[in-house]
Formats: structure tokens, sequence, C-alpha cells
């Protein structure tokens, strides 16, 4: 691979991380929830439904976003994100209720998010060769789990400034010019490119061929995607559940004044662990790295009933950041492993379609607990027992048996002897 190209690469990885810095704004609604409690006087529960709309959104509008993606190329898809993104936060600023935040801000946001959080990372990973893939990934969705550390303090002191309407205004505006100027930089790599360290492809007439990419039908045949579907299913569910209300944990459990500060070293910690845990799947293996992410979540949640200092309860924020980033680092990089590069986009569409499931009912529950028994104790004890339930899991789950294409020729012509 000619430096020219290793350099393409690079710029396309970058490019993908900047997209995701935008988007991941959804990380940062601790912040504007609190704004709505206390300058608007919602509920706990009214705050988490635009946000679990928007989750559910992203989640599903990826399967639609992969599957263009893998037949148009990122940068129309990342575009048509950059406008949605736009239109999402305006009209969210325009009609401030709780119809209006979940259609604009939860379902054309949120769907905006989806569709350009589909397309960087299966073009920047398609630049590299297999032995870069877990940190490959990990540096593009950092993006989305670093984002809060800056949203977070510009948000809080857009809103503590100009209010919430006209802070949308300010996000919208910023998100849309931002998106669109990244997406020109991020392109699939040339139909014969062969990325560096790769084993070149030999067809021989004399042997079979090893299937490597699955077409979107076949996946949903194997086990191992269900498996992997409830494994991420457990540990978004378990993240998302407290996520969401950050800002009011720091103030309500630890006394925090200052407790947007908890998002940003939730997002910094979360940008850590993309990073961190592909590099570290890439040498110890995917589930093994899995494994130790859902026992520290256990872990993490075990204690978080006992953090009531600022101290404590950063810490316990850093954990759960950390091994949460990991997971959004790892499924993917499995995703790839099991399923091939070819079809990836609509492919972890339909895994991270359990990250919807998890988005929709994890701040749901963690508002209704809090609205009903006025603490979080409960939200963690869900939270840990789902995270052990997943580490479980990473004990069972094996790569897919290896098909041929002669093997698939020899069932196709079965199955027309038997029609005939």
């Amino acid at each position: 691979m000619s430096k020219q190209k290793l350099y393409r690469g690079w710029i396309v990885t970058i490019a993908g991380l900047g997209v995701n810095l935008m988007l991941g704004v959804l990380y940062a609604w601790g912040v504007i929830s609190a704004a709505l409690i206390d300058q608007l006087n919602w509920n706990a529960t009214m705050t988490q439904i635009p946000y679990m709309v928007a989750c559910a959104l992203f989640a599903l509008s990826m399967v639609p976003g992969g599957r263009l993606q893998d037949k148009l190329g990122p940068k129309p898809i990342i575009m048509a994100s950059a406008i949605l993104a736009g239109i999402g936060f305006i009209f969210s600023g325009i009609y401030l209720t709780t119809i209006g935040l979940t259609i604009f801000f939860g379902i054309v946001f949120g769907a905006g998010m989806g569709i350009g959080y589909a397309a960087p990372t299966p073009a920047a990973v398609k630049w590299f060769d297999t032995k870069k893939r877990g940190v490959i990934s990990g540096i593009v969705v950092s993006g989305f789990g670093l984002a809060p550390v800056y949203i977070a303090p510009l948000t809080t002191s857009l809103l503590n400034n100009y209010g919430i309407k006209t802070t949308f205004f300010f996000l919208g505006i910023g998100f849309f010019t931002g998106i669109m100027l990244l997406a020109q930089f991020i392109s699939n790599p040339p139909k014969d490119y062969v990325p560096q360290g790769a084993s070149p492809v030999v067809k021989k007439a004399d042997t079979n061929s090893l299937k490597v990419d699955y077409e979107w039908q076949e996946v949903l045949k194997t086990k191992q995607f269900y498996h992997l579907w409830i494994m991420f299913c457990f540990g978004t569910f378990a993240g998302l559940l407290i996520i969401g209300q950050l800002s009011k944990i720091g103030l309500e459990q630890a006394g925090m004044r200052n407790s947007y500060m908890l998002i940003s070293i939730y997002a910094f910690f979360n940008f850590a662990g993309r990073i961190g845990c592909g590099v570290i799947s890439d040498k110890l293996g995917r589930m093994k790295t899995l494994f130790i992410m859902f026992l520290l979540q256990v872990a993490a949640y075990v204690f978080f009933p006992s953090f009531n200092t600022p101290g404590t309860l950063m810490f316990g924020i850093a954990i759960v950041g950390f091994t949460f980033g990991g997971m959004l680092t790892i499924f993917p990089s499995v995703t790839a492993d099991y399923f091939g590069l070819k079809n990836f986009g609509v492919n972890y569409g339909l895994v991270i379609t359990a990250w919807g499931i998890g988005g929709v009912f994890g701040p749901l529950l963690g508002g209704i607990v809090k609205d009903v028994t006025n603490a979080y104790t409960l939200s963690y004890i869900v939270s840990g027992v789902l995270s052990a339930a997943g580490a479980i899991l990473t004990l069972f789950i094996k790569a897919p048996s290896p098909v041929t294409i002669e093997d698939e020729e020899t069932n196709i012509g079965m199955m027309l002897q038997q029609n005939d």
C-alpha cells in the first residue's frame, strides 16, 4: 500500500471521528434534561421520552443507513445526516413541548444520528487490514463518546446565557455546518484496493472458496447474531439507564453543584474505552475483552449506591464510561470478524438495533424509578444484574462455522431439485 493511500485512510478515519464528535450530543442529554426540569418544570420521566425515542431511531435508522452506505458510499449518507441534524435541533427549539422534542429531537435528529453513525466506521476500516480493525473502529466511534467533553460545558453555558430555545438553534446550525464539511473527506477505497498486510485472495477452480461476506438475510439465520444482539442489549440497557440522568445523580447523590462535570468525565473515559478496548481486543480477543468489561460493570453497579461523594461518584462514572465505550468498539469489530466487510453497514445496523432497545427501556425505567422511589438504587441493581448476564453469555458464543461457496451452490442445487 502506498503512503498516499495510507494517508488517505487516516484522513477518512479522522474525519469519521469528527462526524461522531458532532453526533455524540446524545450523551449530553443529561444537561438538557436538567434544564427542562429546572426551567420548564418537566418531571424526570417526561425528560426521558425524547431521549429514549432518539435512542430508538438512532438504532433503527442504522439498518437502512447501513444498507444505503453499502450501495451509495458514505458521503451522501453523511450529508443527509447533516440536514436531519440541523432540522431536528432548530425545530426542537421552536416546539419546546414533550411532543415537539419527541418529534424533532427524538425522531428527526435520532434518524439523522443513526444514518450518520452508520457510514464512517465501515468506510474507515476498509482502508486497513484486519489486525488494525479494532483500533480503527475504536478511533472512529470514540468521537461519539468524547463529544460530551465539549458539548456538556458548551450546552451548559448556552443554556445559562441564552435559554433552551436559542441553545437548540446554535447547536443545530453548528452541527449542520460541521457534519456537511467533514462528509467531503469520507469515502470508500477503490474496489481493487488491498490493505497493507492483508492476505491476497486466491481463487482456484479445484478448491472451495471460503465465504467471508454474509448477506443480511444469512446473518439473521445464525445463532451468533442473536447472542451478540442480546449481549449488546444488556450492556447498553445497563449503561443508558443512568447516563441520561447523570447531572441529577451528581447533584442529588453527591451534592455536586457542577454536576455537568460528570458528563465530561463519563465522556472522556468513554473515549478512552473505545480506543483502549479496540487495542486490547485486537490482542486479547473480542470475547475475553467483553467478559472483562461486563465484570467491571457489575463491580461498579454493586457499589454505586455508596458513591455519595464527588470523588467516589466520579470514580464509578469513569468505570461505566470506559466499559460502555469499549462495547461500542468491540461489537462492530465482532460483526466484521464474523460476517465480513462487504455488507458491514447493514449487518452492524441489525446488531445495533439492540442498542435501540436498551436506549428506549433503559432511560424510561430510570425515569420511572426516580419518580416512584425518589432514588436511583433500583436502577443500579437492574444494571448490575444485566451486566452479569452479559458476562455469562460471552462464555458461550463462538464464531460462525466456515461456509464455502461450493457448499452454498450445492444447497441451491438441492433446493432446485426439490422444487422440480
